[in-house]
């Protein structure tokens, strides 16, 4: 591991080179600047990652065709970009993240991380991040890590030796965070209607946003949950340190939370530093159905942005105008409802606070189907829970409509008529 500067480091990019960048709340920001610069000089460097945090350089105007972002997650600071052509969108499941990379068709020049400082025994820890990093080191010719005092020393499969690592860049910074969020009255009557699918010894599965957080607020009284989720976030923590999260039924990974990246505030980081209870794993373990499955009572709980009245969950896009991606939700659909007593959920308002409709009678025009209705068990807003599962259509519509906002039933009810034979 030899010690350089952000520009040393990446002088090693050359044009046509592909490029693999960590992400989250890992994201080496100062090697993106760095990366930024190198592209003013070369064409057809292509970057991929998933969400990023931070900045973005590297979609700056003068670098188009130069530095070609490419994102399987897409994150709010570069939907935009996204949308009008500055950066591309590749859909991929989380689970195949891994598998995409080793591909022979990938040779990657070059790997950015972020780490923390070397341990007693030679090892660093990629933090709060793993996702696809390990398979990435493994395929790129150059490994280059900011090191980083602030970066939690992660337990599971986060650890690399010094020597996997070729550039070392130090820098001294917090962590990318979000806080807990605090969301309206609509998402704690989502919550209670989620909760109320959530028993005792349950393993779970959340995101981050405001139905999770709701979520995991509600759970306090509940006992012995385990976590075998892609991802953690505040609420986690504290019900681990209420004894509410023990993991004592997994499973798989018993007495521990699974996950391959955390999001959260300092308090987070902090406590997954040197915490063997947390395993930060290789996303296609976290996010692998057979894995999954295994965990009894496993719960998945995720959101959309639109269901059809069939129970077609569009995740990923408005129309045609891309949002996020499909990330790892059908991994979690298909294993939790493989699971002994597992349920999937889909929890969603039944409107924006715009009033635009999220129950409708078919999927807006141009919309990815990111889990299909065969897949789709539960589907949850502030009005009740619909049971989809193992229902006709004409049942499903009828379900889905008496969540539906009170507003809008008399509408879907006629397009139902029209669209489903036998309503």
């Amino acid at each position: 591991m030899q010690w350089v500067s952000a520009d040393e480091a990446l002088a090693v990019v050359q044009s046509n080179d592909q490029v693999y960048c960590q992400g989250m709340a890992s994201t080496p920001t100062g090697l993106l600047e760095a990366l930024a610069r190198r592209c003013q000089d070369l064409t057809n460097v292509k970057l991929y990652h998933l969400h990023l945090e931070g900045p973005t350089p590297q979609i700056a105007p003068h670098l188009k065709g130069r530095l070609l972002d490419i994102s399987l997650f897409i994150g709010a600071n570069l939907r935009q970009a996204v949308n009008q052509g500055q950066a591309y969108y590749l859909p991929l499941f989380l689970s195949d993240v891994p598998w995409f990379l080793k591909r022979p068709q990938c040779v990657l020049k070059a790997c950015l991380i972020q780490v923390s400082p070397p341990d007693r025994h030679g090892f660093v820890s990629l933090g709060p991040t793993v996702e696809g990093v390990l398979a990435a080191m493994e395929k790129a010719q150059v490994v280059i890590a900011e090191v980083n005092p602030q970066v939690p020393r992660t337990l599971g499969w986060a650890h690399v030796p010094i020597g996997a690592i070729d550039y070392a860049v130090p820098v001294d910074r917090p962590l990318a965070g979000h806080g807990p969020t605090s969301g309206a009255p609509v998402y704690d009557r989502i919550a209670e209607n989620v909760a109320s699918l959530i028993p005792d010894r349950a393993t779970l599965q959340v995101g981050i946003g405001k139905i999770p957080d709701a979520v995991l607020k509600l759970l306090g009284n509940h006992h012995d949950l385990g976590i075998h989720s892609e991802m953690i976030s505040d609420g986690v923590m504290d019900l681990a340190e209420a004894g509410v999260v023990t993991g004592r039924y997994k499973g798989r990974d018993r007495d521990q939370i699974v996950t391959t990246f955390a999001l959260g505030s300092s308090k987070l980081y902090r406590f997954m530093d040197d915490n063997p209870s947390i395993a930060m794993c290789a996303v296609d373990y976290t996010n692998s159905t057979a894995v999954i499955r295994q965990n009894p009572r496993m719960i998945s709980i995720n959101s959309a942005l639109e269901v059809d009245i069939t129970g077609q969950v569009g995740a990923e896009s408005l129309g045609s105008r891309l949002i996020s991606g499909v990330g790892g939700q059908m991994d979690f659909v298909r294993g939790a409802s493989l699971a002994a007593e597992g349920r999937s959920i889909i929890a969603l308002p039944s409107r924006t606070n715009t009033g635009i409709r999220r129950i409708v009678a078919t999927l807006s025009q141009g919309a990815a189907v990111t889990t299909t209705r065969n897949h789709v068990q539960y589907v949850v807003t502030e009005h009740g829970i619909a049971s989809l599962h193992g229902q006709t259509l004409d049942e499903r519509a009828r379900r889905l409509i008496a969540v539906a906002d009170p507003k809008d039933r008399d509408e879907l009810l006629y397009h139902a008529s029209q669209i489903i034979p036998g309503f």
